[in-house]
């Protein structure tokens, strides 16, 4: 029996951190989605790990997992408080750590250092590497993260970025709290898993505006998303913390860019390409503002998290 446990446990690559374990697997640094498309098997290797989290109290064995995905501020306390809601629900947790993976702690004002495509390619080697473990049922996997995890949420469900990537595994649902929608598809090919977005309505970070324009398009082609929109709420609504402004980091309420098939996303000019840091930073110039507001609304808090435990019951619990 022991053998068995030592096997099992070198398999997964597991070491302890905290009251959790640390899972390493490798990923790349793709750093777009045109990348991950038209060159993957080129992109040089990186370790990456998080942290699994096992709920008590209940059998540990094809238990459902939510795979949590931080934003450019990184890990917050706000995001491991839905962790530990989930798993008093019964779901294991995964924290993905794709920022100190890479030596990494903000990418707040600059987006380049870890990209929505690295981190996309992070969560789906999780879920491979996951999937294996016993004590997960692969076919109850579901993802969720804020801001820039928001956006690697909503486009893990991106059909022609999710075959370049894997045909054989897909997470169950996708929670998207407050993503970065100002990036149009100009082929709207997403997953059969339900999709749903948390933003506010006084966003300016990542304006939902940009959301409530993409998400009606999306429902026209037969996509299963659905968005919600808080009243009197900035970025980061579901924060204890009240509203401030950020003067480093981006406001993206002027944005809007295309992205081609193959995963380029277009300047707003002459569509160049941003699969460069230099040409997105470039593109950012034109449109982009500095001092976002970001922070919490009580009111807003309660019902995100409220809605966070009803969407994961019933995707992941009946």
């Amino acid at each position: 029996m022991t053998k068995i446990i030592l096997i099992l446990l070198c398999f997964l690559q597991v070491t302890l951190a905290d009251d959790g374990e640390r899972i390493t697997f490798t990923s790349a640094n793709p750093f777009s989605f045109y990348h991950i498309i038209t060159d993957l098997e080129n992109q040089d290797p990186q370790e990456v790990f998080g942290i699994l989290r096992m709920p008590t109290g209940v059998e540990h064995k094809n238990i459902p997992l939510v795979i949590g995905v931080a934003g450019s501020l990184g890990w917050g306390e706000h995001n491991f408080e839905y962790m530990q809601m989930y798993r008093n629900m019964g779901i294991a947790t995964f924290e993905l750590q794709s920022f100190k993976s890479r030596g990494v702690t903000s990418t707040v004002g600059e987006q380049v250092s870890v990209t929505t495509a690295m981190m996309i390619l992070d969560a789906y080697r999780a879920l491979e590497k996951l999937g294996k473990d016993p004590r997960i049922d692969s076919d109850r996997v579901a993802i969720t993260g804020w801001s820039l995890g928001g956006g690697v949420t909503l486009f893990t469900a991106w059909n022609p970025l999710k075959r370049a990537i894997t045909t054989d595994i897909s997470f169950a649902a996708h929670l998207a709290f407050y993503p970065p929608c100002f990036i149009m598809p100009e082929i709207l090919d997403f997953t059969d898993a339900p999709l749903h977005i948390l933003i506010g309505e006084l966003d300016n970070w990542t304006p939902a505006a940009a959301c409530e324009e993409l998400v009606p398009l999306m429902q026209e082609n037969g996509i299963d998303i659905d968005i919600t929109v808080y009243e009197d709420s900035h970025h980061s609504f579901d924060r204890a913390a009240q509203p401030v402004v950020d003067e480093h980091g981006y406001s993206f309420t002027d944005c809007r860019f295309k992205m081609r098939e193959d995963g380029a996303v277009l300047m707003n000019f002459m569509d160049i390409p941003m699969t460069k840091p230099l040409l997105q930073k470039i593109s950012f110039a034109f449109c982009a503002e500095r001092g976002p507001t970001y922070g919490g609304n009580p009111t807003s808090r309660k019902s995100a998290f409220e809605f966070s435990e009803g969407f994961m019951n019933k995707h992941l619990l009946k």
